[in-house]
């Protein structure tokens, strides 16, 4: 995990303002990954970007993240406390490291299908049928009877397996919250969108700096650089001198 110092957080976050939610994950996602060339990550698959996520997020945040949702029952408005770090250690223990294939063999039929990134995601997403446009970008090679197969050609049954391999192969893809509701009782599940929860956080963290150096250079004249070169406590330590002239 690269934990990326104050300026290229800031970078990052300026470059992330006038993109769509994708293209912002995806600024998160590097951010998170600097070891990894960046054309290489939108075809990582999907558990293991939310996991490099939940381990930004920890690194930049804490463990502690306040969530807020409505009762899908009775409207009320549900605030509770989640553990990043639960998350996080969850799905980086339940993927297999290097592991982005599944096989499944059933009924004469051999498949070898490649775990989804976010950009097959996108990709499936704007085509008439998402789901055969998914399975259609993943499908490596199928065979059956000794014959190579197209991905039309599978049978519903075979695609069940695969989506089941999948989902097993890959648990971290698809992040969802059961809560009971303290009013009415009534369970309500929702997605936990990790990108646009940390986006939130970078956003809000971004604006908060930004003040600072200003404050900080009105009073000292620092530039933005001698400014952000200074540790959290040191930046807060003036800020304090300057509040008490």
């Amino acid at each position: 995990m690269g934990i990326t110092g104050a300026a290229g957080l800031l970078a990052a976050w300026e470059a992330g303002l006038a993109e769509a939610p994708a293209g912002r994950a995806l600024l998160l996602h590097r951010a998170a990954r600097p070891d990894i060339d960046a054309a290489a990550l939108p075809v990582l698959p999907v558990g293991e970007r939310e996991a490099d996520l939940f381990a930004l997020r920890r690194a930049l945040f804490g463990d502690r993240m306040q969530v807020r949702l409505e009762c899908a029952a009775c409207g009320s408005d549900m605030e509770f406390d989640l553990d990043a770090g639960d998350f996080a250690r969850n799905l980086d223990g339940s993927r297999v490291p290097g592991r982005s294939f599944v096989q499944v063999q059933q009924d004469g039929w051999d498949v070898e299908f490649r775990l989804p990134g976010v950009a097959d995601l996108d990709a499936a997403a704007r085509a008439a049928d998402p789901r055969a446009a998914l399975l259609a970008r993943c499908l490596v090679r199928a065979r059956h009877g000794g014959s190579a197969v197209s991905a039309e050609d599978l049978p519903a049954a075979v695609q069940r397996r695969i989506a089941e391999a999948v989902e097993a192969a890959d648990p971290g893809a698809d992040v969802t919250l059961g809560v009971n509701c303290p009013e009415c009782g009534e369970a309500t599940r929702a997605e936990l969108d990790i990108a646009s929860y940390l986006w939130t956080e970078l956003d809000r963290w971004a604006r908060d700096l930004l003040l600072d150096v200003h404050l900080l250079a009105t009073s000292y004249g620092w530039s933005e650089p001698e400014i952000l070169a200074l540790s959290p406590l040191r930046r807060r330590y003036y800020l304090e001198l300057c509040a008490d002239v």
